[in-house]
């Protein structure tokens, strides 16, 4: 954090601070800035308001990052400026501390948030990151999306499954096949039906028919594998064959998931060799190192390892294409780095990309179109 005698990157910040704050030039400032300020490898996040204590909260490295505001002395102004990496973006709350109590907040400057299954958080975009346009809607013919019941043996339950089918589907016209695992959440949060369409319309990837799989036992279900691998294979894969026309080409066969959904991607393609070719792994959370093991006390990271070291003792890895993404501002992002060069030496067709980001949702959105149009990609 920058001390009162130091100069800011903001013009107008700057300006506001040797002039001097007072309420209506504050107002001022605040009604013709975009929050938080941003330039080249720095940010500079505002808040305004009676406190103890301002900090910013970021779920990165694996763990909550605080950074500590600066208030101006005898002024509502907090300040708290960062080096940031251009071209990226992280999510973040505000922790506005009260005598023995805090509050975490949206930034209440800032109109940029993302959602995912325990709310909203607000958004920092470094300069230059923007939104791929191919994530925006852009007027393309709208596919559909269809609920698919699947009565598993496996789980002993009817599932609840959902299909995402391309504009103009002609039922007897086989498709490739694109199984998401926590696909509902890919729509919601995601952008996904919309990026399908753009992708599909300007002819990136080929129509596809996409299995929306959901579960709600992520951490038990995708650690452990071996019953969920079972379900898509046995069960699911034969209901969506029954009532549509698939591809049996098995590179037009292909897996997403991300965080321990790629755990569950990856483990369904070494369990059952040669029924999907393809694999997109977003910021997996698996453990190469078993030494990090130490860092993650939570049961579900030694199943996860215990599935990489089965991984490793495979005499030849399966034939597919895979696609690794990892975010840098995430606390696995060495171990998917890793993944991936484990993968490549087992001969195994491997992209891996990286961006500066945590392990959130717009992220995987981000990764889409790279992912796919690589495991969908044409035969040589």
């Amino acid at each position: 954090m920058k001390s009162e005698s130091e100069s800011y990157t903001f013009p107008a910040l700057q300006a506001l601070l040797d002039t001097g704050v007072t309420p209506s030039r504050l107002k001022a400032f605040v009604d013709t800035q975009t929050f938080p300020l941003v330039s080249t490898g720095q940010v500079t996040f505002v808040w305004i308001g009676d406190a103890q204590k301002v900090s910013l909260l970021r779920w990165i490295h694996g763990g909550v990052d605080q950074s500590v505001f600066t208030q101006v002395p005898d002024t509502p102004l907090w300040l708290l400026s960062m080096d940031v990496t251009d071209g990226g973006r992280f999510e973040y709350k505000l922790c506005i501390h009260h005598a023995d109590n805090e509050h975490w907040i949206l930034d209440p400057l800032n109109k940029n948030t993302a959602g995912d299954p325990y709310g909203e958080n607000s958004v920092c975009k470094t300069f230059g990151y923007a939104q791929p346009e191919w994530s925006k809607p852009q007027n393309a013919p709208t596919g559909s999306i269809h609920e698919l019941l699947v009565t598993s043996e496996v789980f002993e339950e009817t599932r609840q499954e959902q299909v995402y089918l391309p504009a103009g589907y002609i039922e007897d016209v086989p498709l490739p096949l694109l199984v998401i695992h926590d696909g509902a959440d890919f729509v919601t949060y995601a952008d996904l039906a919309t990026s399908l369409d753009n992708l599909i319309h300007t002819g990136a990837i080929p129509p596809v028919v996409v299995a929306l799989v959901q579960t709600k036992d992520r951490m038990g279900e995708y650690a452990r594998g071996r019953r969920h691998a079972r379900y898509l294979v046995s069960e699911l894969l034969p209901a969506l064959e029954s009532r549509y026309a698939l591809s049996d080409k098995v590179q037009q066969r292909v897996l997403l998931g991300a965080s321990l959904g790629a755990v569950a991607a990856l483990s369904t393609v070494f369990r059952y060799p040669g029924v999907f070719g393809g694999a997109v792994l977003q910021s997996g959370s698996f453990i190469l190192d078993d030494k990090k093991l130490q860092g993650r006390p939570h049961p579900v990271f030694r199943q996860v390892a215990r599935l990489v070291r089965a991984f490793r003792r495979a005499p030849e890895m399966p034939n597919f294409r895979a696609f690794v993404t990892t975010g840098e501002l995430e606390g696995l992002a060495s171990e998917n780095r890793a993944l991936a060069q484990l993968l490549e030496e087992g001969d195994v067709d491997v992209q891996f990309k990286s961006a500066w980001d945590g392990h959130h949702w717009h992220n995987w959105r981000d990764q889409l179109r790279d992912g796919l149009t690589w495991v969908l990609r044409p035969d040589d």
